[in-house]
């Protein structure tokens, strides 16, 4: 049997990983996989003796056995929230509001850009604001200001037409991942951070931290001096320094698989993603909110995420786990009785 690492090997930076997932879960499982867009990995199929099923990257999902109701509501910040609230799964709620004028007359009034500011002012002007429909924590920052929060404003909407904005809360953040009903594994999230060289100051190192967060089409990290004055401080060589704000992965994060303190976080995420009516979940919450070890809130559901994670973590076992039940719910194989 070939290693997930042999499949990895030789493909460019650029490959995806699930893209790599699913040639590896293939060749386990008895089926083919064939890349048709001359070796990108951005567009596959996946072939039993007698059905072809067709995958991309980027938008398009790695999981068919969510229906594209679930996963167009969870895609949406607000709706999830909505959604979950009414099904008595905490979130952490927010308003949306919308950066451009285009299809104003599609909508109800107060959501334009002018009520946001608005809002951002009832929160005594420091709110957690995140693009309402991005994705790996792109533009997702806490704001602090006014003159911050309009220049936050111009910014974004150079990339996307509305946001979500929500009072800043901090607690304990995990990932819990579903296949229906069933857990299959969790994780803690840690922040990005940046390593010194006893040179460089944490701005400068904090700079090309940035440069590398560009070149993946994501937002840069927003902290300033003049809000963080050890900024200007050098970083003795192999201390680190925490990056405030968002864990994602692919903003330099880190995740260690671990279990929440107790089980109501498990049955939290299955509340969650039931009420989404999704098959396949990544469920996003903080935990100990305020210091109380009772209190927690969905952060968001992922209707497509990455298993990158697992990749990392030598946990093959559980890619496999997770692409036989993409392949059994889609009549590629017999799914186990």
């Amino acid at each position: 049997m070939r290693s997930l690492e042999d499949f990895r090997s030789g493909k460019p930076s650029s490959y995806p990983d699930q893209s790599v997932c699913a040639e590896y879960a293939c060749a386990e499982f008895g089926l083919t996989f064939q890349d048709i867009d001359g070796g990108t990995g951005l567009v596959f199929s996946v072939a039993s003796p007698t059905r072809t099923i067709y995958f991309g990257a980027g938008r398009c999902s790695w999981y068919p056995q969510n229906n594209a109701t679930a996963s167009t509501l969870a895609s949406d910040k607000y709706f999830t929230h909505i959604i979950l609230e009414r099904a008595g799964a905490p979130a952490l709620g927010g308003e949306y509001f919308f950066l451009h004028d285009r299809h104003r007359a599609h909508r109800p009034a107060g959501h334009e850009r002018e009520d946001a500011l608005e809002h951002f002012r009832k929160l005594d002007a420091s709110a957690f604001v995140k693009p309402l429909l991005g994705s790996r924590g792109d533009f997702a920052q806490a704001i602090h200001g006014e003159a911050s929060f309009r220049s936050y404003l111009d910014e974004v909407a150079q990339s996307y037409d509305s946001i979500l904005i929500q009072r800043i809360v901090s607690g304990t953040e995990y990932r819990v991942f579903l296949l229906d009903d069933e857990i299959v594994y969790t994780a803690r999230k840690y922040p990005p951070s940046i390593l010194g060289d006893g040179v460089c100051t944490i701005g400068d190192l904090l700079t090309a931290h940035n440069a590398a967060l560009r070149s993946r089409g994501l937002s840069p990290v927003a902290v300033t001096a003049d809000r963080d004055p050890s900024l200007d401080f050098v970083l003795p060589k192999g201390k680190r320094w925490d990056i405030p704000g968002r864990m994602n992965l692919s903003a330099g994060g880190t995740m260690v698989l671990e279990a929440p303190p107790s089980d109501a976080a498990f049955t939290l995420a299955r509340r969650a993603a039931r009420a989404l009516g999704l098959r396949v979940a990544a469920v996003d919450m903080f935990t100990d909110i305020g210091g109380d070890p009772q209190a927690m809130r969905v952060i968001e559901v992922n209707s497509n995420p990455s298993i990158r994670l697992l990749e990392q973590s030598g946990r093959s076992d559980l890619i496999l786990k997770i692409w036989h039940h993409t392949f059994s719910a889609m009549g590629l194989l017999v799914p186990p009785i």
